[in-house]
């Protein structure tokens, strides 16, 4: 190997840890904002796309 395997290596370990850590947070996220979006349909709290076109 070459004496830039060190730094190769690091660097595309920074990278693919990087790459996890934005996974995990999307997905984390995600799932907070379904929980909340169950919360409010639960409260009934509705979309106001899904409210109906004769009553306004």
């Amino acid at each position: 190997m070459s004496h830039y395997a060190f730094y190769i290596n690091t660097s595309y370990g920074a990278a693919g840890l990087i790459v996890l850590c934005l996974i995990a947070w999307v997905f984390l996220d995600g799932r907070a904002r379904q929980k909340d979006m169950k919360a409010l349909e639960a409260s009934g709290i509705r979309r106001r796309s899904k409210l109906d076109k004769t009553t306004a």
